[in-house]
């Protein structure tokens, strides 16, 4: 994809939110259904949530994290729906805006390669003032992290505290969690050091930031 000229978020916003590329140019299969983009753009927060896609909850509702996994997110920033949906105070960009349907085993498909390809460069460019990404999930690191992504979800997260500081340096800070999804109860079971050692950091750099 060509540099697309920079605009301002609302502008970026207001077309993102009319997107039909995965219908109307898709890069594989069309999308299976009616585009809803879900997506939280904002010039003055200074977090961003940097997940997966829509589930079929958001699809539903066309809010981000409206479903269990968002409760969790909620539980582990140590913030309320208040400040949560304050797009004055945290933007939830996803890797993929539309809810990409389900494989044939009722899993959700992949993020669309569409909207890396042709939004995401632009809406990080439309907010340079973000200080901390919570980066959630194998496409979200892999786009984020760059050299600093450890490989697999698992290594990546477990490499927290090194990246935090990594990627602090670069003036732009970076905490990788695992889905909050209720699925993954058994690695956190099997992993308590998470919990212990990362979240109190993820809840100081959050409170931090929103002073």
């Amino acid at each position: 994809m060509q540099d697309q000229p920079s605009m301002g978020t609302e502008e970026l916003a207001r077309e993102i939110a009319g997107c039909r590329l995965c219908v109307e140019a898709p890069f594989r299969r069309p999308l299976p259904h009616e585009p809803r983009p879900v997506c939280v753009l904002s010039s003055s927060a200074r977090i961003a949530i940097c997940g997966q896609a829509p589930g079929t909850r958001v699809h539903a509702s066309g809010r981000p994290f409206t479903d269990p996994s968002g409760e969790r997110l909620r539980d582990w920033m140590g913030i309320g729906e208040d400040v949560f949906y304050d797009p004055s105070r945290v933007a939830i960009v996803p890797m993929g805006f539309c809810f990409p349907g389900l494989d044939a085993k009722g899993g959700d498909l992949p993020p669309r390669r569409e909207c890396r390809l042709h939004w995401h460069d632009r809406v990080f460019r439309a907010m340079p003032q973000l200080r901390l990404k919570i980066v959630i999930g194998a496409y979200a690191q892999d786009y984020h992290l760059g050299a600093h992504h450890r490989g697999s979800v698992r290594e990546t997260v477990a490499a927290w505290r090194e990246i935090l500081d990594e990627t602090r340096a670069e003036g732009v800070a970076a905490i990788c969690l695992p889905h909050p999804s209720w699925r993954n109860n058994a690695w956190l079971r099997k992993n308590p050091w998470f919990e212990r050692d990362c979240l109190p950091v993820l809840k100081r750099e959050v409170a931090a930031l929103l002073t």
